[in-house]
C-alpha cells in the first residue's frame, strides 16, 4: 500500500515554491477541519488528502494553455481542482458551485490562503458568459454534458481539461456523436486507471443552444 503523499513530497514532485505550499497548507488544514461538520469530499480521501485533493489537482497546472490566465472550474465542489490551480498562481479562477455550503467553505478558503477565485454559488447553465482560456472539471458530469456545459465559455483557442476514470473510451465515444474536438490523453500522476483529457477546437456537429 503507498503511504500517505506529504507536502514535502508534494513540493518535491511538483517543484512549487515555500509561498505556494504554505497557501496549500492552509488550504488542507480547512478542508479537514470543516470536514468534520460539512461532507465535503469523500471521508475516504482524507488519509491521502495531499494526493487525492491536492497533487490531483495540481497536475492540471502544467497542461494549462500557455496564455491560461482565465480558467473556470464547472462543478467544482469543495474547490477542487479551481483552489489549487489559484494558489499556484493561475491570476483568475472562476469556481462554479450550486451547493451553498460548499461554496462557504471555498470564500472561506480563498480568504485564509489569500487566493485571486470568484466564487459563483449557481449552476453553471445560469452563469453569464466568461471568455475563459481553459475549461476544467473534476469528478461532475460525464463528457458530453461537460462539453455542453463548457462551450459558452470557450474561444477558438480555449482548452479543456477534464479528469477522467475507467469509463474515458466510452465517453469519448459519446462525445463523438455529437462533437468533433482534437484529443489528447495524459495518464493521471494519483490514479493508475484515471486519465486527464486535453481537448482543443471543440466545435459541436449541431447548432449549440447558445448560438440560437
Amino acid at each position: 500500500m503507498t503511504a500517505p503523499l506529504t507536502p514535502e513530497g508534494f513540493a518535491a514532485e511538483t517543484g512549487v515554491s515555500r509561498e505556494t505550499l504554505a497557501k496549500l497548507e492552509r488550504l488542507t488544514e480547512l478542508l479537514l477541519k470543516w470536514q468534520r461538520a460539512i461532507n465535503l469530499v469523500a471521508a475516504n480521501s482524507l488519509a491521502d488528502v495531499w494526493r487525492r485533493h491536492i497533487l490531483d489537482s495540481a497536475q492540471l497546472y502544467p497542461l494549462l494553455p500557455p496564455n491560461g490566465r482565465t480558467v473556470i472550474d464547472i462543478g467544482s465542489g469543495a474547490g477542487f481542482p479551481g483552489l489549487v490551480l489559484a494558489a499556484m498562481g493561475v491570476p483568475d479562477v472562476h469556481s462554479v458551485e450550486s451547493d451553498q455550503r460548499k461554496c462557504a467553505f471555498q470564500r472561506e478558503a480563498a480568504r485564509v490562503a489569500g487566493l485571486a477565485v470568484t466564487i459563483h454559488a449557481q449552476r453553471v447553465e445560469l452563469l453569464p458568459k466568461i471568455p475563459a482560456n481553459a475549461i476544467i472539471s473534476r469528478a461532475c458530469a460525464d463528457l458530453p454534458q461537460l462539453l455542453d456545459y463548457a462551450y459558452p465559455f470557450m474561444s477558438p483557442s480555449s482548452w479543456c481539461l477534464f479528469l477522467k476514470g475507467q469509463q474515458v473510451e466510452r465517453e469519448l465515444t459519446e462525445a463523438g456523436k455529437g462533437w468533433k474536438m482534437q484529443t489528447e490523453r495524459f495518464p493521471s500522476r494519483t490514479d493508475p486507471s484515471g486519465t486527464v483529457l486535453r481537448l482543443s477546437h471543440v466545435e459541436p456537429l449541431r447548432p449549440h443552444r447558445d448560438e440560437r
